[in-house]
């Protein structure tokens, strides 16, 4: 079974600096592994729970299923349809969503039963028991994570950042287009859009679209350029380069080697801060 539950594409977002108060100590979380490779981690939402969801770095969104949304109160009928096409979804915002004493409120997610959750559901529940969602990019992008596969502990340090909401991008890119993989398009921050073929196995990967008058554009990035690293950081995957560009700050100029024509070029980008 492939590890794709949510992890469609790419999504980049600013960042706002959290408060001085807001800070907090790093915070150890148990997980558990999947036969499959996914990692789960147990999580109340709206102080009701515990609740076991898969926690993937790839993921854009925080996605809980009907059954959740209703026994927390998040939602009180059958999520509608027309968020996602073809598939019965509704954008909320969780009070409250605890992850191992990590409280995250006022969390923007998205009400589905996402067939991918299903199946993994179903498929390990005798030793699992069941999955009830994803925890994604809205709650980890909060912290620094440290991942000990031998002790199965995940430990979280708050890195400075609160993320906003990008159902709005993700929405964007959906409705684009309806043919083959999905490309999100980080146009407010950086302007581009990657993309990397299931047989391409050479480094880095490939801009699809560099939008003009974009961050991007503006350090000499093109479309069809090969981008092997950002900021020190390989991006041999579209989830490298999700966590690489993920963590640079808005107005503070940036490394990207690209190749082209066959060539290595160093260029500088400054993403801007646009959301």
């Amino acid at each position: 079974m492939r590890r794709a539950c949510f992890s469609l594409g790419l999504v980049l977002v600013v960042a706002v600096p959290l408060r001085a108060d807001e800070a907090a100590k790093p915070v150890t979380v148990p997980f558990e592994t999947l036969p499959s490779g996914h990692m789960t981690v147990m999580v109340k939402v709206n102080g009701k729970g515990p609740y076991k969801l898969i926690f993937d770095t790839g993921a854009p969104l925080t996605l809980i299923n009907g059954k959740l949304a209703k026994e927390s109160g998040v939602l009180k009928e059958a999520p509608r349809g027309g968020l996602l096409p073809g598939l019965a979804a509704e954008q909320v915002k969780i009070k409250e969503l605890d992850v191992g004493g990590l409280k995250a409120e006022g969390m923007q997610a998205v009400v589905m039963d996402h067939p991918t959750v299903k199946a993994i559901s179903d498929a390990f529940e005798k030793e699992a028991g069941p999955i009830y969602g994803i925890v994604g990019f809205p709650f980890f992008a909060r912290y620094k994570m440290t991942l000990d596969y031998q002790a199965k502990t995940l430990t979280f340090t708050p890195n400075g950042y609160k993320p906003p909401d990008v159902m709005q991008a993700l929405m964007f890119e959906l409705m684009k287009s309806d043919k083959g993989p999905l490309m999100l398009a980080p146009a407010a921050l950086w302007g581009m859009v990657a993309t990397k073929a299931d047989d391409d196995e050479k480094d880095g990967v490939v801009l699809k679209t560099v939008l003009p008058g974009s961050a991007a554009a503006a350090g000499g990035l093109k479309s069809g350029d090969r981008l092997l690293t950002l900021d020190g950081r390989w991006t041999d995957t579209l989830t490298d380069l999700y966590t690489a560009a993920g963590s640079a700050k808005p107005g503070k100029e940036v490394v990207v080697k690209v190749r082209r024509d066959g060539k290595e070029l160093t260029l500088k980008v400054k993403p801007a801060a646009g959301l």
